[in-house]
């Protein structure tokens, strides 16, 4: 390690973004003492009440990126979709940008992310970019089968932005792309999967337990997931090894979010990668003797890389909102959740609640993965709100 790293203490770590995810990343830092500073459009932000100081700034705000820059040692962002034009000249002025502003730049655009799997020989669903959308009936008639994926090029987060599309819909006109996006192949029958990574200054990179996650499908959000998966040890150690390699050849530090999906062919695909904490890492915060969160404090910090075993198998189980709720509320079974062993809830310090908007999420453990399926059964029914 770098002996000349400052103490913990002596580091002004800056976040663009203050939702939930900036919120937990200061959280596992309060050990260690670490000064925060948060950009953000709002003053009441999730991460307001754990932030050291919050600049009051749009995320693609040049001005309010720099700002933060100024009175910071290091930057980091919990969203994709903010100023990397910005975030690359402060980055190329000296200061440390981690993940690299080049990294984000690969992953903010799904076109350029699907072409640099395939420069790099990076196992991913067969596509093509379809940059003018009035040409988007031409561009599907060369997959195979009877449904396409539509990603939107830029812009998509939590579910949105990706569309499963009857070719013939596209055909006649009754699907309209609004952008940019890819077209990629529909794999019908897919296991999904997610592989944390950190990349640390120095070069090590470590991977934490395959995930097996499952999602809402009217939106598209993961709704349940549990870690170690529930597969064989080559599938596991295929998925670790692919997603090492995506993030390798992203050379740069950070923890990242590697989903892919598993076809019926048993073919291991990358679907995409987030350059951040990732809702598929937060079981972590329980389950693994480093979470997610302490492990990106250690690569700001330029501190050893966590270990990344699990303390007890553990699933993760989100809470948003249901339909047609608005405005304020509460959990409905508290008093279930909290006497139930092994059940830790977190909630996210939003002001209010809207369908299918991330309110919190609850972390199920048990010895065993049949006892944990089991267990999280039963409090996936209680992760309600009233």
């Amino acid at each position: 390690m770098n002996k000349s790293v400052k103490l913990p203490a002596d580091i002004r770590i800056g976040v663009i973004g203050g939702g939930q995810l900036g919120k937990m990343l200061i959280e596992a830092s309060r050990p260690w003492n670490v000064k925060y500073t948060v950009l953000e459009n709002d003053l009441h932000c999730p991460a307001s009440s754990v932030a050291d100081k919050v600049i009051l700034g749009g995320l693609k705000d040049a001005e309010g990126i720099r700002k933060l820059a100024s009175g910071c040692d290091v930057l980091t962002f919990e969203i994709e979709h903010i100023n990397s034009d910005a975030l690359l000249e402060i980055e190329e002025s000296g200061k440390t940008v981690i993940p690299s502003a080049r990294a984000l730049k690969t992953i903010q655009d799904k076109g350029i992310q699907k072409l640099f799997y395939r420069e790099h020989g990076i196992p991913t669903a067969d596509f093509l970019i379809c940059d003018n959308p009035s040409n988007l009936a031409e561009s599907v008639k060369s997959f195979a089968g009877g449904k396409v994926v539509i990603k939107q090029c830029t812009g998509g987060y939590d579910g949105k932005g990706v569309d499963i599309v009857a070719k013939t819909e596209i055909e006649a006109g009754v699907f309209k792309s609004p952008g940019p996006c890819v077209v990629e192949h529909f794999h019908a029958n897919i296991t999904e999967y997610s592989v944390i990574v950190a990349a640390d200054r120095y070069g090590n990179v470590v991977a934490y337990p395959l995930i097996e996650m499952y999602f809402n499908p009217q939106s598209n959000l993961v709704e349940f997931l549990f870690s170690p998966a529930e597969t064989t040890a080559d599938l596991e150690a295929d998925c670790r090894s692919i997603a090492m390699r995506a993030v390798k050849a992203l050379r740069s530090p950070g923890l990242f979010a590697v989903e892919l999906f598993v076809n019926q062919n048993a073919e291991v695909l990358v679907n995409e990668i987030a350059p951040r904490p990732h809702n598929s890492g937060h079981h972590t915060i329980e389950g693994s003797y480093t979470s997610q969160f302490e492990q990106l404090n250690r690569i700001l910090l330029g501190l050893p890389l966590g270990n990344t075993d699990m303390v007890q198998p553990a699933a993760m189980i989100n809470l948003v909102g249901g339909e047609g709720q608005n405005g304020f509320y509460k959990l409905k079974f508290t008093e279930q959740l909290l006497s139930e062993p092994g059940v830790y809830v977190h909630l996210y310090n939003k002001t209010e609640i809207r369908p299918h908007r991330k309110m919190g999420h609850i972390t199920v453990m048990a010895e065993s993965l049949q006892a944990l399926l089991e267990k999280a059964g039963k409090v996936r029914e209680w992760a309600v709100f009233e």
